[in-house]
């Protein structure tokens, strides 16, 4: 059989595309691998704060810039600390709308060493606020955000502000495959805010 330029071209990417596939394949991690990681970072930060394994029993958790984390799951995706309980009298119902603005950090870099680096839309007045449909699983508007972030709204009136710390199965739906889990500084509001 003649090798004409054609097939030598052809055999040579083949060999090459075979040989870039089979080094990438060493240099990825497995998702357990990234899992594993996840829980280092999380356990890492949360270390550095106390913590509080059950979830208050009449709902009246500690509050401010010093209170705990609360454990709010039993697998520990996601932690909550209180800032603010917000007005008692607004409490969300299912269904309702519920507007938020958030600030985020990927812990799993600070577990690294590369630093804090704060985003979201809290501090930019240009930036919308974000809505959900409190316990909607059908709207993708509602689902893109997790089931993390509208958990506050279970437990407290408009306008609370909590610190959430969650793992990437309870945040955003976009995420959860890259194993990052954050820190977040959230506050609620009214459809009409």
């Amino acid at each position: 059989m003649k090798l004409t330029t054609k097939r030598l071209t052809a055999l040579v990417m083949m060999v090459t595309a075979l040989l870039t596939s089979m080094v990438s394949c060493n240099d990825t991690k497995s998702y357990s691998d990234l899992l594993k990681e996840e829980e280092q970072a999380v356990n890492w930060y949360l270390a550095q704060h106390e913590i509080e394994t059950r979830i208050p029993a009449d709902s009246v958790f500690e509050t401010g810039p010093d209170a705990p984390f609360y454990k709010m799951d039993k697998d520990g995706y996601v932690y909550m600390r209180v800032l603010s309980t917000g007005d008692p009298e607004r409490k969300a119902k299912e269904g309702d709308r519920v507007y938020f603005t958030f600030m985020r950090a990927n812990i799993k870099d600070m577990y690294n060493g590369l630093g804090t680096k704060w985003e979201g839309n809290a501090e930019d007045m240009t930036k919308p606020a974000t809505s959900f449909f409190l316990d909607d699983t059908k709207l993708s508007s509602s689902t893109k955000y997790g089931k993390g972030i509208q958990l506050p709204m279970h437990y407290f009136g408009m306008y609370c502000e909590v610190e959430l710390v969650m793992k990437s199965l309870e945040g955003f739906s976009s995420e959860m495959s890259t194993c990052l889990p954050f820190i977040y500084t959230v506050r609620y509001f009214p459809a009409e805010y």
